[in-house]
């Protein structure tokens, strides 16, 4: 009996699985999402655009087509994500026209050929969906955006794939002209007379769309390829905001995975409010992480702060306490004045005049302007791209604001040597003179506190430039560009102040410290 049992059992089970195996072969869907993937620099954007599908309901395929040039972990990452990856070779673009930036932009074309499915959305990995799309598999056997006049936009498109479109495509690639260099110069050389093509209308009956013919090409509306750079142009959608459907993020290297764009491009913030929703397919993954990266920022964060202790170290620690530090800190405030027992005997002011060189001023302000674009410059190429934008702010703050303090206040160290190494010499090329006691007294430790206000000053306009747009609630990409600009002329007016007091300031107190030891430290913007 109790074989009988299990023997039912078991052909039951059987007949279970070849009923859904037939149910799924039946089932297979024969419509699909396609975009295209060169390399791992667009992985984020296609796990975006994966999740953005799938939150407006779509349980249509997802496929991604990708390159050599995509490494295996992105694979495993967008499988895990529920995309069905797929290895194409790449298509030699024929053009010499911009070939570094189009360099594999034909490969595209392959889309035409996916036959295993009768119609195919096209969707470029800048792209982010904010409304159901699923009504864009009625449209005609080819359907794309009208955009920069008369020509059609490659990066949102409806495909009814054919063997022998395709075929025809690659027997004309070398021959009809492409204004871009790319595939959508030729694609708008391939479609004569998509620009007088019919609008592609959703709404319409299902019995009318049944009956009528399928049209061989229909231009899509902007609500299906909103291009954020007409957004920023006038600042808002030129289209109801409600009923969009795609967003296509074009500006060029302002893409939205770019931690900086967010703080340009307001409508970015749709695209990252998906992105921190993405499940952790793999794991360190979620919220759009990439364990790599997670490590460096990691140390990115650490290294300043070491490096700052390190240099306090090296200026303050090895003279005087940290204690006498805070107590002469305190006091300067207050206007008090420590007892002569803390005071170095060569930081008592004699009367002879201090001379300053002539180009001293000229010479600090270049170097200070040096040392801020080193240390804008360095930060953007170390910062990982693809990080959360708070967190590539404030990295990009730290980094900047702490080795601007190590470049200039190395220099400003170097000015106070030079003023010691003056003091013994005679002959030097001067414009004026200055007095201690007037207008550049002595400080009673090693530490000038004028340095640190200016230094602050300059933190506070580095700040407050970027963020002008943010307080104003200015959304506008010129607007934001523009106040920024005024911040920056604002900053860097008074970083030449600063920089050619400060220098004037260290130069006079070497001068004056000139039979005091000799510091060895590398000076903190003192």
């Amino acid at each position: 009996m109790k074989i009988t049992v299990l023997r039912l059992g078991v052909v039951l089970f059987l007949i279970f699985m070849l009923c859904d195996c037939f149910i799924g072969a039946s089932c297979k869907s024969e419509e699909a999402y396609v975009t295209l993937l060169y390399g791992d620099e667009f992985l984020l954007g296609v796990r975006v655009l994966g999740k953005s599908i799938r939150d407006t309901g779509s349980t249509k395929d997802m496929v991604v087509l990708v390159s050599d040039g995509v490494s295996q972990y992105a694979k495993e990452l967008l499988l895990a994500d529920g995309w069905i990856v797929e290895k194409i070779s790449l298509l030699a673009n024929p053009n010499q026209v911009r070939p570094k930036r189009f360099w594999g932009v034909y490969t595209k074309l392959k889309v035409f050929n996916m036959t295993s499915y009768k119609k195919v959305v096209y969707l470029d990995a800048d792209t982010i969906v904010v409304k159901s799309i699923d009504d864009l598999f009625k449209c005609g056997k080819f359907c794309a955006n009208l955009k920069h006049s008369e020509r059609l936009n490659s990066g949102v498109m409806v495909i009814e794939p054919s063997e022998k479109v395709f075929n025809d495509m690659m027997s004309k690639v070398t021959t009809l002209p492409s204004y871009t260099g790319g595939d959508q110069g030729f694609l708008n050389s391939y479609y004569v007379g998509f620009a007088n093509a019919h609008v592609y209308e959703p709404n319409l009956p299902s019995d009318v769309l049944n009956s009528r013919k399928v049209p061989e090409m229909e231009r899509l509306s902007t609500l299906y390829n909103a291009d954020v750079g007409l957004y920023m142009l006038a600042n808002k959608w030129m289209v109801d905001e409600k009923e969009l459907r795609v967003i296509h993020y074009t500006l060029g290297p302002l893409k939205p995975w770019d931690w900086w764009t967010s703080w340009l491009l307001k409508p970015v913030d749709v695209w990252q409010n998906v992105r921190v929703q993405l499940q952790e397919s793999l794991p360190g993954t979620g919220g759009g992480k990439n364990s790599r990266d997670e490590l460096l920022v990691k140390f990115l964060y650490l290294l300043p702060l070491v490096l700052i202790a390190f240099s306090y170290y090296r200026s303050f620690l090895q003279t005087q306490s940290l204690w006498l530090h805070i107590r002469q800190l305190y006091y300067k405030v207050r206007g008090g004045v420590l007892a002569y027992a803390s005071v170095p005997p060569a930081s008592i002011s004699s009367n002879q005049p201090v001379k300053v060189p002539a180009f001293l001023g000229a010479i600090s302000v270049c170097c200070c302007f040096a040392a801020a674009l080193v240390s804008l410059g360095l930060p953007l190429l170390i910062i990982p791209r693809q990080v959360m934008p708070w967190t590539g702010l404030l990295l990009m703050y730290e980094w900047t604001f702490t080795l601007f303090f190590l470049l200039f206040g190395s220099y400003l160290h170097l000015v106070y040597q030079w003023g010691r190494v003056a003091a013994n010499q005679s002959g030097l090329p001067v414009s004026l003179d200055y007095e201690p006691g007037k207008g550049h007294q002595r400080q009673q430790s090693c530490c000038d506190i004028a340095a640190w206000y200016y230094g602050l000053g300059m933190a506070f306009l580095a700040i407050a430039a970027p963020a002008l747009p943010g307080i104003f609630g200015v959304t506008s990409l010129f607007l934001r560009l523009g106040l920024m600009v005024v911040g920056g002329l604002i900053l860097a007016s008074f970083m030449t102040y600063a920089s050619e007091h400060l220098s004037i300031r260290s130069f006079v107190r070497g001068y004056e410290e000139k039979n005091t030891p000799k510091n060895r430290s590398v000076c903190f913007l003192c």
